[in-house]
């Protein structure tokens, strides 16, 4: 049987649903093999062999090894994003409830699948252009999102300063992540939001008197 637009189906399925099956498949197994083994470790042969696929229709979405990282990375940071901006806008008013919302769920939604954090904090830094241009894009738009929190408690004051504030502290979270992946913070999680929180807050009251 065939289906207008759609190819032969089978079990189903027209061709465009089979072909989204099988890349949901090489995501999956690229989560798991760049967040276990790292990007470094991993062939195209193995990301094949995980996912139950042939090197064929790896080639049917995806270019090379670093567009399936990309790929996973890209749909790790819009969750991450989504879920931490809509918990920090759903916090109470208060500048400090609305941060610790914020991080609370940023941190877990990493640390509790380490596969996740390793892939998002360690395993991205460095493999090429394209993939260093969309990190540095997402420091940015962390960085946006905590000065756009800030200015609405500040009112109509800015201050040229609170951008630069914004993405100091971004890189400071981030690189603290990066220790606590790699295991050289033992800090638990409660411990690392507490820490974050109190930076930013503190960060934002100085830059504030300065406005």
């Amino acid at each position: 049987m065939t289906v207008r637009g759609g190819g032969r189906r089978y079990g189903g399925r027209d061709a465009a649903q089979r072909r989204e099956e099988r890349r949901a498949r090489l995501i999956a197994a690229g989560l798991e093999l760049f967040g276990t083994a790292g990007y470094a470790a991993t062939s195209v042969k193995n990301i094949c062999r995980e996912a139950g696929l042939t090197e064929r229709y790896f080639y049917e979405s995806l270019r090379d090894r670093e567009d399936l990282l990309a790929t996973v990375y890209d749909e790790l940071i819009r969750g991450v994003q989504v879920a931490t901006f809509a918990a920090a806008d759903q916090a109470g008013p208060e500048l400090e409830a609305q941060v610790r919302a914020g991080l609370d769920v940023f941190v877990r939604t990493l640390t509790d699948d380490p596969r996740k954090a390793r892939i998002v904090l360690v395993e991205v830094v460095g493999v090429g252009p394209r993939l260093e241009q969309r990190r540095h894009a997402v420091m940015h738009e962390f960085a946006d999102f905590i000065a756009a929190v800030a200015l609405r408690h500040m009112g109509t004051r800015t201050t040229p300063k609170l951008p630069m504030m914004a993405i100091a502290l971004v890189g400071g979270v981030n690189e603290l992540l990066v220790d606590w992946t790699l295991g050289r913070q033992k800090g638990s999680v409660e411990e690392i939001v507490d820490l974050c929180t109190l930076l930013i807050v503190a960060a934002y009251d100085a830059v504030a008197r300065q406005a």
